[in-house]
């Protein structure tokens, strides 16, 4: 492969061009490489975020020379140090889903606050399903017409990523605000599980959940919720497309405002979900 063509591809058009000149599949690659085929795919395409790692090792057992590697390496670094948008016309939400669990997979330690919604890890199956059914709304694609189908494929990825909850070498903290709580995203009898499923996750030594309660002083207005993987991913979901960046700068401003958020949260989540038990039950039976 010629300079001018390295120079003018993305790097994932440049590893595909090159698996292709080896007469390799995707599969083959994958099982290669230790990867899975979909991640492969995806970096291909230029799906997200690619960790310039995985560009290293995917263009070396693919026969690029070291000067190729440093060159792929550098772009996809660069590609890290702006927020990048993720948007939905060039992917469908259960893929989104896919390409955080990879990234998730690679991670250990996850660190997300969320003003308004649950965490997606935190999520049961139906107040998944509410939460993301009022964002597929907005960002249906041609390849999800069908959103019952769209729907399903979505919240069986996103219980899929919740999988990683059991691994003991991984640590999760979540901070929420007391109006997440109490924003009914679904019906009160699936609230009533989804305050269920909080006492069970704070139980969990790996797993910490503080809330922000109501008129608690915070140094930062919570503007929106983000994700931290490590202290080298932030993601934001915002309402039509989904943005990230490991721009060094980018991380290291998120992480400070997730410690600031921090020392407002209170980790003794008993009293709230007692309340919000209430809360929900009253609906349920009103006087």
């Amino acid at each position: 492969m010629d300079g001018p063509l390295v120079d003018q591809e993305p790097v994932g058009a440049v590893l595909a061009q090159m698996r292709r000149a080896q007469r390799l599949t995707g599969a083959q690659l994958a099982e290669l490489v230790g990867m899975s085929q979909p991640k492969i795919s995806r970096i291909e395409r230029g799906r997200g975020l690619p960790d310039p790692e995985d560009i290293a090792t995917i263009a070396r057992a693919l026969g690029a020379d070291e000067t190729l590697v440093r060159s792929l390496m550098e772009r996809a670094e660069q590609s890290h140090d702006r927020m990048t948008d993720w948007r939905p016309t060039s992917a469908t939400l259960a893929s989104r889903q896919e390409n955080v669990a990879d990234w998730e997979a690679a991670t250990r330690t996850v660190r997300d606050f969320q003003p308004a919604v649950l965490p997606g890890l935190a999520q049961t199956g139906e107040y998944a399903r509410a939460a993301m059914l009022s964002f597929q709304r907005l960002v249906r694609t041609s390849a999800e017409d069908n959103l019952e189908m769209a729907m399903a494929a979505a919240v069986t990825e996103r219980t899929r990523r919740q999988e990683i909850l059991a691994d003991r070498a991984k640590s999760f903290h979540f901070i929420i605000t007391e109006a997440v709580l109490r924003n009914g995203i679904c019906p009160p009898t699936e609230m009533l599980g989804q305050v269920e499923r909080l006492r069970t996750l704070s139980a969990r030594p790996n797993i910490t959940i503080g809330v922000i309660p109501d008129g608690a002083p915070v140094e930062i207005p919570p503007l929106h919720g983000f994700t931290l993987l490590d202290d080298n991913m932030v993601i934001i979901d915002v309402y039509n497309t989904g943005l990230t960046s490991r721009g060094r700068n980018d991380v290291d401003r998120y992480r400070q405002v997730f410690d600031l958020f921090l020392t407002s949260a209170i980790d003794d989540l008993a009293p709230l979900l007692d309340k919000y038990q209430r809360y929900y039950a009253d609906q349920l039976n009103p006087r």
